[in-house]
């Protein structure tokens, strides 16, 4: 087993959904991502909040053994604050406001003991920042990435260095099409296959996730769910599980690599079943592995 480390945000969420609503909920990509990856393996995450961040956050953190040496808490900040709403049909949302505060000038500092950590997943931030942390990240052996619309739009020469620099990508189907000027999908999967990676997810939300390697393409479905309660969080979720069960079991096979897309799956669905992180307090490992062999079944079939 080995250990994965998480970089990105660590933040507080006020979302309202037609299932109700939550005020200054925790949230933040390395949060979501690093109690997804826990219920596989050790996680280590790096960060940075306000010292209006209630301590009691990073308890849970640490109760689900997330090493959170790596969180720096700035004296008289404020930490990263989101809101939004979300539609209806849970399809869209309505940004309220984003106070990036703290997080506005963070600066990623590895403490030395992660810079040997061999699993990395780079969470949304800007391009800069993650290349920075990949000169930090000396004993990383597999990296993922995640980013956005934005710095695909604003830095695309950056982020094309660092998506040349990382093993695996993770992208929504908007954020593909942008990055690769392909429109269908497929080709753009491939196409990112290209530019580096020798993995690339394309999330497709609550319709599963496909996956592009040299040994072929990985499609799987999304979890079907009577209730959708809180989408945010369930994209970092994803990645997290994947990453997780890779680090987990050390092992980059593409067997490894179709288990980790559903391992990741897994998570992320029974994320969006409450707001917040709150479905993931009480989640076990027995029902993160009855759920994924409810995955199974979904689609086995005799031929």
């Amino acid at each position: 087993m080995a250990n994965v480390l998480m970089v990105g945000s660590v933040a507080l969420d006020s979302v309202e959904t037609p299932h109700g609503k939550v005020d200054r909920a925790l949230g933040g990509a390395a949060t979501y991502a690093g109690i997804a990856a826990s219920f596989f393996t050790v996680v280590q995450a790096v960060g940075v909040v306000g010292d209006d961040f209630d301590p009691a956050h990073l308890e849970f953190m640490r109760s689900h053994g997330i090493d959170t040496a790596g969180i720096e808490i700035i004296e008289g900040g404020q930490t990263f604050w989101w809101g939004g709403v979300y539609s209806a049909d849970m399809n869209s949302r309505e940004t309220l406001f984003t106070h990036l505060n703290v997080f506005e000038s963070f600066q990623p500092k590895l403490p030395p003991n992660y810079r040997d950590t061999p699993y990395l997943f780079l969470a949304n931030i800007h391009p800069a920042l993650q290349l920075d942390v990949l000169g930090q990240a000396s004993g990383a052996k597999f990296i993922g990435l995640d980013t956005m619309n934005l710095w695909i739009d604003i830095t695309p020469d950056l982020l094309r260095q660092v998506v040349a620099k990382v093993n695996a990508i993770f992208l929504n189907d908007e954020e593909v099409r942008m990055l690769t000027g392909e429109h269908n999908l497929v080709a753009a999967g491939r196409k990112l296959l290209t530019m580096g990676p020798s993995v690339a997810i394309v999330k497709k939300g609550e319709h599963g996730a496909l996956m592009f390697t040299a040994d072929g393409l990985f499609a799987a479905p999304g979890f079907p769910l009577e209730t959708v309660t809180d989408p945010p969080g369930c994209g970092d979720c994803f990645a997290g599980g994947f990453m997780g069960y890779l680090a987990g079991a050390d092992d980059v096979s593409d067997s490894a690599l179709r288990r980790a897309v559903i391992y990741g799956s897994t998570v992320a669905s029974y994320n969006a079943e409450d707001f917040s992180l709150d479905r993931l307090r009480s989640l076990t490992e027995e029902e993160v592995d009855l759920r994924f062999e409810q995955f199974w079944q979904l689609t086995s079939f005799e031929r």
